[in-house]
């Protein structure tokens, strides 16, 4: 009985978290405040959610199928929401006024720079790479 009313309140919570993300994916403005709200809320609620399982279903095969999604949203949500942000920022998708301190903006200036001289060494025919 104890163990159903923890899981509930488990699956309560991660729903809630899950729901949380998904508002916050509607309502935020900008690109960086949808990514913030969309991967950390959401992996919680994962792991509230497991864990909820694995309180009902305490057997070997559950555990570790539980521990392979949860390590694998835990690898792959954080580089994700990374390369989106990167891609975000690259194409200008984000309010500059938002950030802190733009650490990015010197090495995506030397990354477009060394892109405009390689397409003017390809339209000279000088690329070494095109032989």
């Amino acid at each position: 009985m104890v163990l159903d009313i923890v899981s509930a309140v488990l699956i309560l919570l991660g729903g809630v978290l899950s729901l949380a993300a998904g508002v916050g994916l509607l309502r935020f403005s900008d690109l960086l405040s949808r990514m913030h709200a969309s991967a950390k809320p959401q992996v919680l609620g994962l792991i509230l959610v497991a864990i909820a399982i694995a309180i009902q279903f305490p057997t070997w095969a559950t555990m570790t199928t539980l521990a392979i999604i949860i390590s694998f949203q835990l690898v792959t949500i954080p580089v994700a929401t990374h390369m989106v942000g990167r891609a975000g920022y690259r194409t200008k998708h984000l309010r500059r006024s938002m950030l802190y301190r733009d650490e990015l903006a010197e090495a995506v200036e030397r990354a477009e720079a060394r892109e405009i001289a390689r397409e003017r060494r390809r339209e000279h025919g000088t690329d070494e790479n095109d032989n």
